[in-house]
């Protein structure tokens, strides 16, 4: 019996029992039949009873609940004659009625309850806290939407959508028996920068299935994370794709079993058997190798795609995908000839900004900016080199990992202030295209028993998820050496510290700690360290080509030349100093509005000297013409 000849039926049981409201009814139901039946919601009915598993009963309820959507008559009937005076949708007795089935209890349960196909995929829900008969049926705004023939997913579900970008790699045979098996959850462990996604697309075209990417990490802040993981579950059942979610862990894994369709769920957190009492199957996802990336590259950069300071940028096939789009717009909007490298790269590092400690990301720290003696740049090079190449050194054993231990990169930057080590830390993110990820010791060190090493896991963590440096500043506040036990203090200082050890050896990103003096470290971190650099305070060579660097791009005056010779003899200061004296002579020469000269640079010279509690050096031109100044 199909729904209208089932109201057809409620409406004359009714009216041999004298019902109040049969005429208005009839007058309701004439006009319903008037408009005929839907060919169109039939089809689509179809398709979600094919898609999601509906029994004939279950696929009449739904249709019973969405005809108050979508038509004027058929929501002022279902009000009538689930017993309102005027419009309203059906109660489940009403729509079991009119669904052919009893309208008892213990088929509203069986039909209605949470283990039902129909609540279990959210469908419909019955809403409201009165007994269950008596609750109304309310279809899923966008359940609703689609079988009124909109095919566009709501606002919510478009801004986690991301571009199936499928790259055979490693791992993919797995993932491709899992689908034929139809396994309903399939868990791709992907460490910082893994190819999870673009693996599980790459399964998905191999079985010959349409697939959906997302990524929880795009959902609207304002939107509870389970209600945003419901509203993906129910477009991909109405689509009939695989789900590919990304950032999964920040799901919890019992909602991904609820699905029509199977789910690829690609986490950097491997599989916790706690979870669930379900076992998924389970997937480890590869970085992409250098030769894949300059594949991914090549259709935008063409032969540039071969450049090394591209190809070792370890980004993952999504992220190559956006920061080639924003590339090529970007290199229109400037009306240059196709899409450089260094277009790339700019690109690359505004991706990248989310959690960038730089003030001013709309420039980029190379090498070049950084004043150093050969040997500690050289170091800082070295250090570049083995980021770029890990991939490929991995790739050819399990030396670099071996025993557990994770494939990150560690290196310790010891030396006076204001020497760069920061600087270097900015130096290897942005070379790298990566984020810095500077660690608030503030935020991490916690008196409580416990929560420091809570803190530091949650670091660690958001590294690994958004694959960027590790910067820790003043890093001997929470490396300290460990010390004798005298009290439960010092033990509880001692864990902390054999945490960070165990961690930093799982940790497979790139860890720079900073410190004014690498005796502070424990002797125990020496062996985690890959690159020990030592950044000395500059001697008279690099003091002179600290000042030419920061003097190099501004209005000199000719009449009042800079002494290069007599600073870089005399102003024993560090990198970070000599900066703020520049600086501080180029607003002394704006604000008179004429070009720097000496007599700004040694002003700014002897305040910085003052401010540190120093004698200042004089100057014997200036000091001449001053006379006492000083």
């Amino acid at each position: 019996m199909g729904f209208l000849s089932a109201c057809e039926a409620a409406v004359a049981r009714r009216a041999e029992l004298g019902w109040a409201s049969t005429d208005q009814a009839r007058g309701a139901l004439a006009a319903l039949q008037a408009d005929g039946e839907d060919a169109g919601l039939a089809e689509l009915l179809a398709t979600v009873t094919r898609t999601f598993g509906l029994a004939p009963v279950e696929t009449a309820l739904l249709e019973v609940a969405v005809a108050a959507e979508q038509s004027v008559s058929a929501h002022l009937l279902l009000g009538l004659l689930s017993g309102d005076d005027r419009p309203g949708r059906p109660t489940a007795a009403l729509a079991l009625e009119l669904a052919g089935v009893a309208p008892d209890v213990r088929s509203a349960r069986a039909h209605l309850g949470a283990r039902s196909p129909l609540v279990r995929y959210g469908l419909v829900q019955a809403a409201g806290t009165d007994v269950l008969l008596s609750r109304r049926l309310v279809v899923n705004d966008r359940v609703a939407a689609y079988l009124g023939g909109d095919d566009v997913p709501p606002q919510r579900v478009l801004s986690m959508l991301l571009d199936a970008v499928p790259v055979e790699v490693e791992g993919v045979e797995h993932v491709v028996a899992a689908l034929r098996a139809d396994h309903a959850l399939v868990w791709v462990h992907a460490p910082g920068g893994g190819a999870g996604a673009a693996l599980a697309a790459a399964a998905c075209r191999q079985v010959g299935v349409s697939c959906m990417v997302a990524d929880l990490a795009r959902l609207d802040p304002a939107v509870p994370v389970e209600d945003g993981v419901a509203a993906l579950l129910v477009e991909a059942g109405l689509a009939g794709t695989v789900l590919i979610l990304v950032g999964a862990e920040r799901a919890r894994p019992d909602w991904l079993w609820h699905s029509a369709v199977p789910v690829c769920a690609v986490s950097v957190e491997p599989w916790d058997p706690e979870w669930s009492g379900d076992l998924p199957v389970t997937v480890l996802a590869p970085r992409l190798s250098v030769a894949q990336r300059q594949a991914l590259w090549r259709p935008m950069l063409g032969d540039a795609a071969t450049s090394r300071e591209i190809t070792a940028m370890p980004l993952s096939p999504e992220q190559i995908a956006t920061i080639g789009r924003h590339a090529e717009a970007t290199a229109a909007v400037n009306g240059e000839d196709g899409v450089s490298p260094e277009r790339v790269r700019h690109s690359a590092r505004t991706l990248s900004r989310g959690r960038s400690v730089r003030a001013n990301a709309s420039t980029a720290a190379t090498l070049d900016d950084l004043v150093l003696p050969p040997a500690a740049k050289g170091e800082v090079q070295r250090l570049l080199d083995w980021a770029r190449y890990r991939d490929e050194v991995v790739a050819l054993g399990p030396l670099h990992g071996k025993g557990g231990k994770g494939v990150g990169i560690c290196a310790l930057f010891s030396g006076p202030p204001g020497t760069g080590k920061t600087l270097a830390a900015h130096v290897i993110a942005d070379s790298l295209g990566m984020d810095l990820y500077q660690v608030d010791i503030s935020s991490v060190v916690d008196k409580y028993i416990g929560e420091t090493e809570k803190n530091l896991e949650r670091v660690f963590a958001e590294a690994e998820a958004t694959n960027a440096v590790l910067f820790f500043d003043e890093a001997d506040a929470i490396f300290g050496s460990r010390s004798a036990v005298k009290d439960s203090k010092d033990r509880y200082a001692n864990q902390e510290i054999a945490y960070l050890l165990q961690r930093m050896e799982q940790f497979d990103g790139i860890t720079v700690l900073a410190s004014n003096l690498r005796s502070n470290l424990d002797p125990a971190f020496a062996r985690r360290l890959h690159f020990m650099v030592a950044f000395p305070a500059p001697d008279v060579e690099t003091r002179r080509r600290l000042w030419e660097h920061h003097l190099a791009d501004l209005t000199l005056d000719q009449d009042d030349v800079v002494d290069l010779d007599w600073l870089s003899e005399h102003v024993e200061m560090a990198g970070g100093d000599i900066r703020n004296m520049v600086l501080s002579a180029v607003y002394s020469a704006v604000a008179q509005g004429v070009p720097i000269g000496m007599r700004h640079v040694d002003d700014a010279v002897r305040r910085e000297h003052v401010k540190m509690g120093r004698r200042p050096p004089a100057h014997p031109r200036l000091a001449a013409v001053s006379g006492t100044r000083r």
